[in-house]
């Protein structure tokens, strides 16, 4: 008989869960207490340092070959959602160091909320992608929006945030029933939510379901497309990062698009793309499908995003375009000359967390040195900040995917995958979009390094900001380096029969 229930056993291995779960409201709690005169950068700091704690639990718990299954097969501790976990934490952990003492209360009327609450929207993710039923995995999906929704809202005051959080809810919401009407299909054609006996379900009476497996995985398919922020279902990602704080745009570009691919691999594999299924000619049209769907966001993100001015809408729709890059591993399954469809997703989601958390370090610089959010913000950046414009030049090398940064060979590596499995006009959507960005990236560095800034405006690096920065540079440089130790790390560490495709 399944165990339905936690055993106190079972509590160390939710350890990086549980120290998020009581943060927040030991938090929260502390936000009542304490008197206003007292600095609420304090609860940043304890944020931090539960992050970081959850962070050395699910360390620990990076075991090759080992996943330990709770609550009935519904929630899983393997290498996948650890791999998934680390990428979220550490890009919380940023996000809330960087934001330690330069959230004002004119933007943000309650700092401490700010804090706390980014630790239940992290929660979220690491259920997500350590979720093996739907039922789970919708409740941290809801878990990780809700929180979304108010931290984009915080800034009540300003029109732009106001707008941007009414689209986020109304359209987040129809993208969640969605997702949830194509569950009630998988539920009803094989009367599980468990992701494994769906799989054997639907594969066993493949042939008289077709119908209804093409709707469920075309709803799906929708679904994540939005949670991702994927062309054509993109369209709140510009409002909405541009009327969010910096550092909620900065947690919404890679944390929370992080924990949607996540739960989008783990279903579209766990389901759809392996197992029986892919003996029949629905497993053609699905890939198809969701080659597709990367290409419309390499070509809108790119081409939509020569047009723009505003930082943070720029940073948007090179998100989208990200989204399709990061879609094509899962795009162009695996097979006997390809199998490292993971290795190559995780190697670019790594590169693509510290150039964006970088790049939005120096937006924050910018925006609390000057107030500006437009790519003129950056002129003569390089006279007023060198050491600054330098950083950004880095970071913007590895957005651009030039050598030698993580992103040139998180590119190379996806690229090469694509040529292996013959997709080859894929391939040519993936080399043509990139040179398209070199335009609005290089226009960045024009910016910095061939305009002046007519009115001479200092810029102030504040130290958390200095060192995320930096950091960031240093890891992109590393990963342009030595990509190779990444890549072993994680084939070492994960294995697609042990941690993805959970059967049996």
């Amino acid at each position: 008989m399944e165990q339905l229930h936690l055993q106190w056993s079972d509590l160390g291995y939710m350890a990086p869960e549980l120290t998020l779960v009581i943060a927040a409201v030991v938090l929260s709690l502390l936000d009542l207490v304490l008197p206003k005169r007292i600095n609420r950068t304090l609860l940043g700091w304890l944020s931090l340092a539960s992050l970081i704690i959850s962070i050395g639990f699910v360390i620990s718990y990076l075991q090759p070959a080992e996943t330990k299954q709770l609550l009935g097969f519904s929630y899983r501790i393997d290498d996948f959602a650890n791999i998934i976990k680390l990428i979220l934490l550490t890009g919380a952990g940023f996000v809330t160091f960087m934001s330690i003492g330069l959230i004002k209360e004119r933007e943000i009327p309650h700092i401490g909320e700010f804090f706390y609450l980014l630790l239940p929207a992290t929660l979220g993710g690491m259920i997500m992608a350590s979720s093996g039923d739907l039922i789970t995995l919708f409740v941290g999906l809801e878990l990780l929006s809700i929180t979304s929704y108010i931290l984009v809202a915080m800034r009540k005051k300003d029109v732009r945030a106001n707008e941007g959080a009414f689209k986020y809810m109304v359209l987040g919401g129809i993208s969640s029933a969605i997702i949830l009407y194509g569950m009630s299909f998988l539920y009803g054609m094989s009367g599980s939510t468990n992701i494994a006996e769906i799989n054997s379900a639907i594969g066993q009476n493949a042939a008289d379901l077709l119908p209804l497996i093409y709707v469920s995985f075309f709803l799906l398919l929708a679904g994540f497309g939005f949670k991702i922020a994927a062309a054509p279902f993109h369209m709140w990602a510009p409002d909405v990062y541009q009327g969010a704080a910096t550092p909620v745009t900065a947690f919404l570009a890679v944390v929370s698009k992080a924990a949607a691919f996540a739960i989008t691999f783990r279903v579209m594999y766990g389901i759809f793309v392996v197992g029986p299924l892919n003996q029949l000619p629905i497993h053609g049209d699905m890939l198809l499908s969701l080659m597709v769907v990367a290409a419309l966001a390499m070509i809108m993100g790119n081409f939509t995003a020569l047009r723009q001015t505003n930082m943070k809408r720029l940073l948007a729709y090179s998100g989208v375009a990200n989204s399709g890059y990061l879609l094509v591993p899962l795009a162009t399954y695996f097979s006997m000359v390809h199998y490292s469809n993971f290795s190559e997703f995780t190697f670019y989601l790594i590169a693509y967390l510290f150039m964006n958390i970088g790049i939005f370090a120096v937006v924050m610089i910018i925006e609390h040195s000057t107030g500006d959010e437009t790519t003129s913000g950056l002129a003569g950046l390089y006279y007023r900040a060198p050491a600054t414009a330098v950083g950004t030049v880095f970071l913007v090398l590895s957005l651009a995917g030039l050598p030698i940064s993580g992103g040139f060979f998180g590119k190379l590596y996806i690229l090469l995958g694509t040529l292996q499995t013959q997709n080859y006009w894929l391939a040519a959507v993936m080399i043509g979009t990139s040179v398209v960005s070199y335009y609005y990236y290089f226009g960045l560095i024009r910016q910095m390094f061939m305009r002046s800034d007519m009115e001479s405006r200092d810029v102030v690096v504040t130290w958390p900001l200095g060192i995320t920065l930096w950091l960031c540079v240093a890891a992109s440089i590393v990963l342009g380096i030595v990509p190779q130790w990444v890549l072993s790390w994680i084939e070492r560490i994960f294995s697609i029969s042990q941690d993805l495709l959970f059967f049996g």
